[in-house]
């Protein structure tokens, strides 16, 4: 189509991608261990919420605590990686990545894996089947960051440069929030206060959203009383910062203070705000206005994000999607970029690479179609295309996500919150229409500044002007699901005269694809709003007996096996999650009622 026409060059520049079929697969077991990090010390026990930010020290008493914190501002550079699937204090790779990410991408529907089998782990039937093994994958985004972050709180000496304190407790936070979000609650506390042995006692999800709030706004101030230290308090704090810091571009961007990491904070709380609208109307708001008052990101350079570019390394998806084969699109995500007519469509998703037939016949020759696998299937087994014909399903342009983002936090998806917030009558600072379409101009995966992203830039521009979505029938070619037409029927077009329902669909559906792909979040929104419109996942029965035809899953199941944390879920983490440990249990803020 002419209006992609700069897309289709770069895609065909790149030719068609070739498949290498490797069994360097990853082992799903191999978790973060505390022990990863060598710091042989007693066990800490401090104020991890105490930051007395108007204190007063000399240099040398800054001097002598950041000697003692030495390796512990270590441990926060490499918690920022473990926060995006690092491993072994390295920056992100494909293991652990796989690991903390692959039963939220599925929940989403962002992703398929196209084969039952796993060398190293139990298998995985369909997309709701319950695996023990996998279940406990996306912990590892809040195991890895508590261990290297807990100590760091509760050493004495943090207390002596409270910015630096303020930074690893937002840190702390931020992977505590996704946890609870997945599995709805958590021994926060004690976590927290790094205590390492159990019983362990864990908390419901709304003391847990309060308690972090609380620490946000005394985050916040912390940060910005900054300016009003002595020069050289200053100068060696952003020192310290700048050694540390992984997720955020402020040297490069010559943003000055700590203004990067207060927005971070209050970015925080206006995503909890949104979450929360449901069961707390008026608590959000509020929230949410505070937030967006006192500052969030509002500028490509505040965003929060690892940079393979920096790290000299690839976005672990292309050797989960090109090496492994752990990877394909599912129909859902497939039918939703072909029926609004967004660029992923011929750029991000590649053609099938093999034929693709039924029993009868070929119904789909090789390289001839952009094609998802339909959620919930019974996948082929074996990771080689000749074995398994799931193999050959359209993945991801290994070339266009090479270098994208780990984001933490994108301006796009900030500004999804703040059009949701406008349109529900909250003061966002702006109206809903505009914060919709700043949104989607910086919707794509590409890393801000470079020549992909720019050269995308008009074709965006297109993209907002389009009105209606296209008629599209997804036929499966393996005769696995029976035909099923596009459930997508808006179109992307802002439009005032519409209805609130149908603008915030728009919101979220633009957002589902924005934030790709950063698959928890996504998948707290489906559940949360009930947006982007999706097909039904097959087969839910084979999940854990709670699901019904058409059901989500809700909540991962808890992630522990040990004796010690079963002891510890029967005596307080059922009743913190409100409900049985179940797929079907619904996590606190996600109430069964209208989004308005």
């Amino acid at each position: 189509m002419k209006r992609y026409k700069y897309l289709a060059i770069i895609a065909l520049c790149f030719g068609a991608m070739s498949l290498q079929s490797c069994l360097d697969f990853d082992e799903p077991t191999d978790d973060f261990r505390p022990e990863d990090i060598d710091i042989k010390e007693e066990v800490l026990a401090g104020t991890p919420d105490h930051i007395d930010y108007k204190a007063e020290f000399t240099e040398v008493q800054v001097d002598s605590a950041a000697k003692k914190l030495k390796n512990y501002f270590g441990m926060m550079k490499t918690a920022q990686y473990y926060m995006r699937g690092g491993k072994d204090g390295n920056p992100p790779v494909s293991h652990a990545y796989q690991r903390h990410y692959t039963l939220s991408d599925v929940y989403a529907q962002y992703s398929v894996v196209p084969h039952q089998d796993f060398a190293f782990a139990s298998e995985l039937i369909s997309s709701y089947q319950v695996s023990p093994d996998w279940n406990a994958g996306g912990d590892g985004l809040f195991a890895g960051p508590r261990a290297g972050l807990s100590p760091m709180l509760n050493h004495q000496a943090s207390d002596t440069i409270p910015e630096v304190k303020a930074i690893a407790l937002l840190l702390f936070n931020y992977s505590a929030i996704e946890n609870i979000d997945m599995y709805g609650t958590t021994a926060y506390t004690d976590f927290k206060n790094n205590k390492e042995n159990p019983p362990f006692k864990y908390e419901d999800m709304k003391s847990i959203y309060y308690k972090v709030e609380e620490n946000i706004d005394t985050i916040v101030k912390c940060l910005r009383y900054f300016p009003n230290k002595p020069a050289w308090y200053q100068e060696k704090v952003l020192a310290i910062v700048n050694n540390l810091n992984e997720i955020t571009r402020d040297k490069k961007n010559g943003v000055k203070d700590l203004e990067t990491w207060a927005r971070f904070a209050n970015s925080l709380k206006l995503r909890m705000a949104m979450h929360i609208v449901k069961v707390e109307p008026e608590t959000a708001r509020k929230w949410a206005e505070d937030a967006v008052q006192s500052g969030v990101i509002d500028n490509l350079k505040y965003e929060i994000s690892l940079l393979p570019s920096e790290y000299g390394a690839s976005h672990p998806l292309v050797e989960i999607s090109e090496t492994w084969n752990d990877l394909r699109l599912s129909a859902s995500f497939v039918s939703l970029a072909k029926s609004l007519q967004h660029p992923y469509a011929i750029s991000l998703f590649m053609k099938n690479s093999s034929k693709l037939s039924d029993a009868n016949k070929v119904n789909v020759e090789a390289e001839s179609e952009v094609i998802g696998i339909r959620s919930g299937v019974h996948t082929g087994r074996g990771q080689a295309e000749a074995s398994n014909q799931f193999i050959g399903f359209s993945r991801l342009n290994k070339y266009l996500i090479d270098k994208a983002p780990l984001y933490l936090f994108k301006l796009a998806e900030i500004d999804f919150l703040r059009a949701e917030g406008a349109l529900r009558g909250w003061n966002m600072g702006g109206s809903a229409e505009f914060f919709y379409n700043r949104g989607i101009d910086n919707s794509t995966i590409f890393e801000p500044g470079t020549d992909i992203a720019n050269s995308i830039a008009p074709v965006m521009q297109e993209y907002k002007q389009i009105e209606n979505a296209v008629p599209y029938t997804y036929k499966d070619p393996t005769g696995s699901s029976e035909p099923i037409e596009s459930v997508t029927k808006i179109g992307v077009k802002w439009n005032e005269a519409d209805s609130r329902e149908i603008k915030l669909e728009k919101i979220i559906t633009q957002k589902f694809i924005a934030i790709f792909p950063n698959s928890p979040e996504a998948w707290g929104e489906r559940r949360r709003t009930g947006y982007p419109k999706m097909f039904p996942v097959l087969n839910v029965d084979e999940g854990d007996g709670s699901l019904h035809p058409g059901d989500l899953v809700r909540r991962m199941l808890f992630p522990n096996n040990d004796d010690a944390s079963l002891k510890d879920i029967q005596e307080t983490g059922l009743e913190a999650l409100g409900g049985p440990d179940q797929q079907a249990t619904r996590v606190w803020w996600d109430v069964n009622k209208e989004n308005f």
